[in-house]
């Protein structure tokens, strides 16, 4: 952690976290699935090949839709020097233009410190746990189990995972249902 007369340098991931997918509640399902089926040792993502696979990714990122409760909280921390924020998504670099997108459709251009996307197609843990270290990050919120269990054995960041309501029996010691509730807490921790 960065000491605490400087704002706490917190990244947040962009679906499921900053943006609501209702998609995202087959995850579960999912993960289930391609651990029955397809069980490997090491964690790895599908990455679409063809432009039609493309074309189908493209389609499922349209689907996060809302603005997830919180982001305004986020604005007033920045605004009071409290934090600096990160918007930090794993999408792949055929999706990067929609994450200029949708930060500049919110005015969020001010509010985040910086923007990153996986512009050279990395594995999304890897991408993700890469700029953790390289930003020091305090604290990075996620919504993807795998990804979350992967950067706490390989990060000394602060890790709060934004559950999926199938998933609110497993256990996580900082886990929350949404970023409002990871909001209050980082709010309490920065006191």
């Amino acid at each position: 952690m960065t000491n605490h007369s400087t704002p706490f340098r917190v990244g947040f991931d962009m679906d499921g976290v900053l943006l609501y997918n209702p998609a995202r509640i087959i995850r579960p399902f999912m993960s289930t699935v391609k651990h029955f089926f397809l069980p490997k040792k090491q964690l790895h993502f599908y990455y679409p090949k063809t432009s039609i696979e493309k074309w189908l990714f493209k389609l499922a990122h349209k689907s996060s839709i809302y603005n997830a409760p919180g982001i305004e909280e986020i604005k007033t921390l920045v605004d009071q020097g409290k934090i600096e924020a990160y918007l930090i998504t794993a999408r792949y670099n055929f999706l990067g233009v929609s994450v200029g997108r949708w930060v500049k459709k919110n005015k969020l251009e001010k509010t985040f410190s910086g923007i990153f996307f996986n512009k050279y197609d990395e594995e999304p843990h890897l991408f993700k746990e890469k700029m953790i270290r390289k930003l020091q990050l305090d604290i990075y919120v996620e919504d993807n189990l795998d990804i979350v269990s992967h950067l706490k054995k390989t990060t000394q960041t602060d890790v709060l995972w934004i559950y999926n309501i199938l998933d609110r029996s497993t256990p996580f010691p900082k886990k929350f249902p949404h970023l409002k509730n990871a909001i209050k807490y980082i709010v309490d921790i920065i006191k």
